[in-house]
């Protein structure tokens, strides 16, 4: 009713035996989806996940764009945007904060990361659901490594 929709991990009645970082995701790591401010364009938030000293999957809301694309992966930020009408911007105008290019990521200031996508777009939200939240904990669990896509 308030025009935004959620991606969540839910946790089936039964699962096999896992790492509590992966069993400890279920329905604790949602991504909201919202309108943007151009017309026919939605938003999701960029914020990647990370398992801290309890095994618990947490969100890292603020970084700079370079952080950012070490802990995603700068090739999968940049495959992202080259979807069409997909784009990475600072979640907030406010005017001391630099500019978000993938090309040469600053390291300076730490802000909040969205992705923008036409509201058509079914696909991309789910990809960066993934990209963000759910492979780092795999990555960390040891079930992807590094390297793998």
């Amino acid at each position: 009713m308030n025009g935004e929709r959620d991606l969540v991990l839910h946790k089936p009645t039964v699962v096999p035996e896992m790492p509590s970082a992966l069993s400890n995701l279920h329905n604790r790591l949602r991504s909201g989806i919202c309108a943007s401010a151009q017309h026919g364009e939605l938003r999701i938030m960029v914020f990647p996940t990370y398992v801290d000293a309890h095994g618990r999957p947490r969100i890292k809301k603020s970084l700079t764009t370079w952080d950012l694309a070490n802990a995603v992966g700068l090739h999968h930020l940049r495959e992202l945007t080259a979807r069409e009408g997909v784009g990475l911007e600072a979640a907030f105008d406010r005017p001391d904060l630099p500019p978000v290019d993938l090309d040469d990521p600053q390291h300076e200031k730490p802000l909040q990361h969205a992705l923008l996508f036409p509201a058509a777009d079914d696909e991309t939200p789910v990809i960066a659901f993934v990209r963000f939240r759910i492979v780092p904990v795999l990555r960390h669990i040891g079930w992807l490594s590094s390297d793998d896509d």
